[in-house]
């Protein structure tokens, strides 16, 4: 069985040209130009007979889409493709169609005048109005009842409103016991159902597993549950789009400074070896068929490395030993299927019981979100709505923010345009206090419960109320009520809103 293809030389020039004036990744102009091709000529595609192009792999083509893909080639061809070498080989309709495809972009990009601009917006017109009826509904409109304030009025936060609020990214922050994992639990669940589940999250469940464990929110938000600690994540963070030499360098950086934010004792020789044996990993899986190392190659490179420089074992030996002896991420000749685009998945990743290992498996999963996002296009927006794609949401925040993880901090200042919201909940306003990087400035949403406050200007900041209320809310604040909350004005011009928000245990009793 195939598994993979290679596209004809004029179509791998067009990859490359396409790709370096539009910004897209080479998989996501393939697929572009597959269902280009089905639309312009549906099943009398021209054989393609020449073979000397770039190669294609069949997993990094398809990612997790491959029965909507090939569902859409059957239904084109009125045809089960049961031999799948003529679905997808060498000689075949995808290799067909990607070839005719590109080809026919190649025409459509010259046509204008090869300004990526006007070329999107040419391909944009191809596609129906909104008037016509839009291919996946209409952008619903993720307004979420919280809460009913004094006056028993809902409560509501209108989550993708573009026009009444600049981001989507939302704080909730109490002490143990004050509610916010429920209402995180809530907001999260209404948004599943309000969006027809097709906006999805990747939610961190860091202190006790209770998140994992609550059976009726994992089925009604039909979310899946993965235990690194049990069972490895189907998720590979060497994993790249493409494998030239700056992806790879940006990769082993990356990561180097995801090992050092976490860890007092991993400093510049750390990172330099860490970076080093991750750049040899990769070159060493070259000319295989998976391309990608694991951390087991990893450690074995690293450890030769020492042995070669007589140096002794270190932080960066010990947490790779960890990472795979304890075998946290897919390893090579693991059964279960890779997880491709993290964006398009709802899951719930149990960290409870890693200990040492939780900011770091957290971080490794953020760095793949992280380069997915930077490669996806604008999110649509319609009628002052923006779709969101995904919530990446953390509980117990408060153990990340002081780790100035780049990444994160990058997703939470660009995820707005890409679709992506970031949820957060911690103990403290004062939490959002972090050198470097501000980020209150950057959380629309703000819903503080019982908590302890250090300082009236980190409750001020966070819900734009004036210092006279947020000197006498400092200290009330430590008196609030189970699931009473305190968040910036919503509805009325006052200095801030005050209700009781609504658990998920109880929105989950009404059908």
């Amino acid at each position: 069985m195939a598994d993979r293809l290679y596209t004809s030389s004029d179509a791998a020039k067009t990859l490359s040209d396409l790709g370096y004036l539009t910004g897209l990744e080479f998989v996501a102009l393939a697929r572009l130009a597959l269902a280009y091709s089905i639309k312009k000529v549906g099943d009398t595609v021209q054989h393609s007979s020449d073979f000397s192009g770039k190669e294609i792999r069949k997993t990094f083509f398809f990612g997790t889409d491959e029965s909507v893909l090939r569902s859409l080639v059957r239904v084109i061809y009125r045809d089960a493709f049961e031999d799948d070498d003529r679905f997808f080989s060498r000689r075949s309709v995808c290799k067909d169609h990607i070839d005719n495809g590109l080809k026919l972009l190649a025409d459509v990009f010259e046509q204008c005048g090869r300004n990526p601009d006007v070329f999107f917006q040419k391909l944009a017109a191809e596609i129906p109005s909104p008037a016509a009826g839009r291919a996946y509904g209409p952008i619903p409109h993720l307004d979420i009842e919280v809460g009913k304030d004094i006056k028993n009025t809902p409560v509501v936060l209108e989550i993708n409103n573009t026009s009444r609020h600049s981001n989507p990214h939302v704080a909730i922050i109490g002490q143990s016991g004050s509610g916010k994992t429920q209402i995180l639990l809530k907001i999260l669940a209404d948004i599943r159902k309000q969006s027809d589940f097709r906006t999805n999250f990747i939610l961190f469940d860091y202190s006790k597993g209770d998140i994992a464990s609550n059976t009726q929110f994992i089925e009604t938000s039909r979310a899946t549950v993965y235990n690194p600690a049990a069972k490895p994540l189907p998720l590979n963070p060497f994993v790249l789009d493409i494998y030239d030499e700056k992806s790879i360098i940006w990769s082993a950086e990356a990561k180097a400074d995801s090992f050092s934010s976490i860890s007092a004792h991993f400093g510049f020789v750390q990172k330099s070896k860490l970076a080093k044996s991750i750049t040899r990993a990769y070159e060493q899986r070259a000319d295989q068929d998976l391309p990608y190392p694991d951390f087991g190659e990893v450690l074995e490179i690293a450890r030769a490395m020492y042995k070669e420089d007589k140096a002794t074992d270190d932080s960066l030996i010990e947490t790779l030993r960890r990472l795979s002896d304890f075998s946290l991420f897919w390893e090579h000749g693991d059964q279960q299927q890779l997880i491709s685009s993290l964006w398009t998945q709802t899951i719930v990743i149990d960290l409870s019981k890693l200990q040492a290992l939780k900011e770091l498996v957290a971080y490794l999963v953020i760095e793949q979100l992280y380069r997915q996002m930077s490669g996806l296009p604008d999110s649509e927006t319609l009628d002052d709505r923006r779709q969101i794609r995904t919530v990446l949401a953390i509980d117990e925040a408060h153990n990340y923010l002081p780790q100035k993880n780049s990444l994160l901090q990058t997703i939470v200042r660009e995820g707005r345009s890409r679709g992506v919201a970031v949820f957060f909940a911690s103990q403290s306003p004062s939490d959002y206090e972090q050198d470097g990087f501000d980020f209150k400035e950057h959380l629309e949403f703000s819903l503080i419960l019982q908590c302890k406050v250090k300082s009236a200007s980190a409750v001020q900041n966070l819900i734009s109320c004036s210092p006279q209320a947020a000197k006498q809310l400092r200290v009330n604040l430590a008196h609030l009520n189970l699931f009473e909350v305190i968040s910036k004005a919503i509805g009325e011009d006052r200095d801030y809103t005050r209700f009781m928000a609504i658990p998920f245990f109880e929105a989950s009793k009404t059908p």
